[in-house]
């Protein structure tokens, strides 16, 4: 039970009993008088009185008749004796006898002490709570990690597929645990830690987790930012806490996930050395690698930021190993695309290995958003199993977003997007060191009014002078064709023109692709070390003013090299531009078929519907996409 719903089921029960105190310990006085004897004998005699009942020896109970003495219950205790019973048989009142009750010790206690036992009670139940952390005053030092729980379900190295050397290293990790003396024998001693380093969605998280299903020990899980409280000291008595609690069930692994959040480099922006991160960050280093030693305590920690991580936290000794979990190549791809349909329904002409070949610089993430989004449009669709088609759209949505069907677009606009398009497309085709194209589409998706997609024949590891040379000109030939058809320019090119003139700078100053230039890093790089904000620029002003230019002159060159293509190309621009306004999206078979003069016809009608549906139908829905993503 949570912590939560114990407070309150305790409440509850605290309410409860003072409800049946208060039920007890009142009594029913609703119409009930006290007379005197004389009143009761008086009232005898004048005949205004119904019924007498006595209880015991000196208790009478009676009821009046309606009206007299304003009131219809009565009760009279003392010595009653025997005019009492003379009085009511010359008045023809015929007495009811019970037997008076006695109360119990119980009843009694709680009537009488009732009330100071549940203020002891009450009193009793805040002390807990302020003691064990309801109030938050006694725990913040308390570490926050969570141990997983043997009885769930494990995740295992079999799960996890595409980061094999990963793998490799973290297997080694689980067979220290299971078999120590096998290394301890030659000296070995056992990993301090392991810190798992790569982009978001790659599966460091995952492989932590297989980490514990296949070490069978303890395992404690716990985010960066759970350390860190504004109240100074807590985050190092967490960790204190933490690694007490891992040497109590040593040997055991403890997870640090996104460590970045309380590792960060020392000294580093606004309060100096002493704040409160900076305390536990120290703490932890003492813990990890001190005076007392951790024996059988590992620890693994996941980031996607080591550049921010402080140098003594990655040092040997502490992080002993650095594992890098990048994204998976086409055989890491397929591996995971197995992994996620295992338990999915598939046809029988689905080749998953050339998803995985149409799907490069996926991480493990994205693969399982495919093949869920895959799976979703199958079921909207009423299917029983996943086909190409649902892969294909899937994909579709992943890379471009959601189409947009309702947004009404003029046949002026979607025209001018369409040459937007075929301009990205005839470049792309005519420059040598560009990805093939793989479909274009005028329909909107998400932001974007089309785009021209394209997709590498193989996993690139690194780019050449000419392919980013290429890609700037393949990038700027939207904007070229609208200049061309049109002699004006559109907003429809700014992604375009920021992610060319990124690239160019990155050339210019990371990459040391300008002979102008030359090979040196002009990159802004690092932070004020006084405000943390900021970039410093080590550079003059001349030199910035060289780089401005350079960085004109690749864009430039690039912007002119586009136009070319597209003047000697007129003709095939023009049969483009119609071609998605009929079709809307076209492969890369149809684009080839339609540069080379072959008619490729036009797409079939849907069935026209009857007059009275078509009446009400609205304004003429467009669709496409957007040359901001070309």
């Amino acid at each position: 039970m949570k912590p939560q719903q114990k407070t309150l089921t305790l409440w509850i029960v605290v309410i409860l009993l003072m409800a049946l105190v208060a039920k007890l310990a009142t009594v029913n006085k609703n119409d009930i008088k006290h007379i005197e004897y004389p009143v009761f004998v008086q009232a005898v005699q004048e005949k205004n009185i119904e019924e007498v009942t006595f209880k015991g020896d000196k208790t009478i109970l009676g009821k009046f008749k309606p009206g007299y003495e304003n009131g219809s219950r009565f009760t009279l205790t003392g010595s009653t004796g025997d005019n009492t019973f003379n009085i009511l048989r010359e008045n023809n009142i015929v007495p009811r006898y019970e037997e008076e009750e006695k109360q119990t010790f119980f009843t009694s206690l709680l009537l009488n002490w009732g009330p100071m036992i549940l203020l002891i009670v009450i009193f009793y139940f805040f002390l807990r709570q302020i003691q064990a952390g309801g109030g938050k005053a006694m725990s913040f030092g308390k570490s926050r990690a969570r141990m997983l729980n043997p009885h769930e379900k494990k995740i295992t190295f079999s799960d996890v597929s595409g980061v094999q050397e990963a793998k490799e290293e973290l297997e080694e990790v689980v067979d220290f645990l299971k078999d120590p003396k096998k290394y301890t024998a030659l000296g070995g001693k056992i990993p301090k830690g392991v810190i798992l380093v790569g982009p978001p969605g790659t599966g460091k998280t995952l492989l932590a987790r297989a980490v514990a299903g296949e070490a069978d020990v303890p395992f404690f899980s716990i985010s960066g930012s759970d350390f860190v409280e504004m109240f100074v000291g807590v985050g190092a008595s967490r960790v204190r806490d933490l690694f007490e609690q891992g040497k109590k069930h040593a040997p055991c692994i403890i997870f640090i996930d996104e460590i970045d959040a309380v590792g960060r480099h020392r000294g580093q922006g606004l309060g100096g050395g002493h704040d409160e991160r900076e305390q536990t960050l120290n703490q932890l280093l003492v813990e990890m690698d001190g005076f007392e030693s951790n024996e059988g305590v590992i620890l693994i920690a996941a980031t996607n930021r080591i550049d921010v991580l402080d140098p003594a936290l990655l040092r040997p000794g502490r992080f002993d190993r650095r594992v890098m979990v990048g994204a998976p190549d086409v055989r890491g791809r397929l591996g995971i695309l197995k992994v996620h349909t295992k338990k999915t329904p598939l046809e029988d002409d689905i080749d998953l290995e050339t998803i995985a070949k149409g799907t490069p610089g996926f991480t493990g993430a994205d693969l399982a958003n495919l093949v869920n989004e895959a799976a979703l449009n199958a079921a909207r669709n009423n299917k029983k199993k996943l086909s190409n088609e649902d892969f294909e759209q899937a994909k579709d949505k992943v890379l471009m977003g959601p189409e947009r069907k309702s947004l009404v677009i003029s046949d002026k606009e979607k025209l001018m997007t369409a040459y937007h398009e075929a301009g990205h497309t005839l470049v792309g085709m005519n420059l040598p060191h560009t990805d093939p194209i793989h479909k274009v589409s005028i329909m909107p998706r998400g932001g974007a009014l089309g785009v021209t997609q394209t997709l590498p024949n193989e996993d690139l590891l690194s780019l050449t002078n000419d392919r980013a040379e290429n890609f700037i000109a393949f990038l700027m030939g939207g904007r070229c064709a609208e200049e061309i058809v049109y002699g004006q320019m559109t907003s429809g090119a700014s992604n375009d023109i920021e992610r060319a003139t990124g690239l160019a700078r990155s050339m210019v100053c990371k990459w040391g692709m300008s002979e102008k230039m030359g090979p040196i890093n002009y990159h802004k790089s690092g932070q004020s070390a006084f405000t943390g904000m900021g970039e410093n620029v080590d550079y003059s002003e001349k030199t910035a003013q060289e780089i401005d230019e350079e960085i004109n002159r690749i864009v430039e060159k690039n912007y002119r090299q586009a136009i070319n293509i597209l003047k000697s190309n007129r003709d095939g621009l023009d049969r483009l531009a119609h071609a998605l306004m009929a079709w809307e999206t076209i492969d890369f078979q149809q684009v080839k078929d339609v540069v080379a003069g072959i008619d490729i016809g036009v797409p079939l009608k849907p069935e026209k519907k009857s007059d009275a549906s078509s009446k009400d139908e609205g304004p003429k829905i467009s669709k496409g996409l957007d040359p901001v993503l070309a």
